[in-house]
C-alpha cells in the first residue's frame, strides 16, 4: 500500500493561514465599518499583514506586524489570547482590541488574528442614551401611574407588613394604625370597598379602620 506523505511544515502552516483568511473576511464582513479584522502572518514579522477587513488604522497587506505581534513572534509563551485590551486609531480614535495567536502542528506561532472593535461610536450612542434618560427633579408628591386595585390594595398591605416579619393580621395595633395611614395616603383607601377590604385583610371591624384614620387627621 502506497502511503500518503506528511505535507511539509511548511505546507501545512501555509492551509492554517488560508482556513484563518476565510475567517478574517467573515468576521470582518459582518461588521462593516465598525471592527478592523487583521490576519498577521508572524513568519514573515516585516511583511505580516496578509489580510485586511475594514482598514479602519490604514493599514494594508504587506504592511509589517505590530509590537504585540513582534513580541507574540518571538516568545513562545506569549498567551493564545489577548482579550479586550484598549487600544487607539491613528486619529485617537478608542479601540477595544483582541489578538488571537495561531500556532501550528509545532506549538509555534504563524500568526494572528486580530479583531479591532471601533468603541467611539458606541461611545456618542450611549452619550446621547445617558441625556435621553436622565431626570432633572423629582415629582412635589410620589406618583404611581399603575392602576390601583383591590388586588393591589391588598399586595401593598402584606408588603407593609411584610417590613415588619408579620402578616397583616398579626400586626400589633400601632404597627396597624401606621399601615391604614399609609394605605390612605398613597391613595388607595379612596377605592370604591377599600375600607371593608382591608378590615377584612387585618381581621378587625370597620370602625377599627375608621379610627385609625380619624386618629392621623389633624
Amino acid at each position: 500500500m502506497t502511503r500518503t506523505p506528511e505535507p511539509s511544515t511548511a505546507t501545512a502552516d501555509e492551509h492554517l493561514l488560508r482556513e484563518a483568511e476565510k475567517i478574517a473576511t467573515a468576521v470582518g464582513r459582518m461588521f462593516p465599518g465598525l471592527c478592523e479584522v487583521v490576519l498577521h502572518d508572524l513568519r514573515d514579522p516585516e511583511h505580516a499583514i496578509r489580510t485586511v477587513e475594514n482598514p479602519l488604522s490604514g493599514r494594508a497587506p504587506g504592511d509589517p506586524a505590530t509590537e504585540l505581534g513582534l513580541a507574540r513572534a518571538a516568545d513562545p509563551g506569549f498567551p493564545d489570547v489577548v482579550q479586550n485590551y484598549a487600544n487607539h486609531l491613528p486619529d485617537g480614535r478608542p479601540l477595544k482590541s483582541t489578538s488571537i495567536g495561531i500556532r501550528n502542528a509545532h506549538g509555534d506561532y504563524i500568526g494572528a488574528l486580530c479583531l479591532n472593535l471601533d468603541v467611539s461610536v458606541l461611545d456618542r450612542v450611549t452619550t446621547a442614551l445617558t441625556r435621553l434618560t436622565a431626570t432633572t427633579a423629582d415629582a412635589p408628591v410620589p406618583e404611581t401611574l399603575a392602576p390601583r386595585t383591590l388586588d393591589t390594595l391588598r399586595s401593598a398591605a402584606a408588603q407593609l407588613a411584610a417590613e415588619h416579619g408579620l402578616t397583616p393580621r398579626e400586626l400589633p395595633p400601632a404597627a396597624r394604625r401606621e399601615l391604614v395611614r399609609t394605605l390612605r395616603a398613597e391613595g388607595y383607601l379612596d377605592l370604591k370597598h377599600a375600607t371593608s377590604t382591608l378590615a377584612t385583610l387585618l381581621g378587625v371591624s370597620r370602625s377599627t379602620i375608621y379610627n385609625a384614620l380619624d386618629a392621623a387627621s389633624p
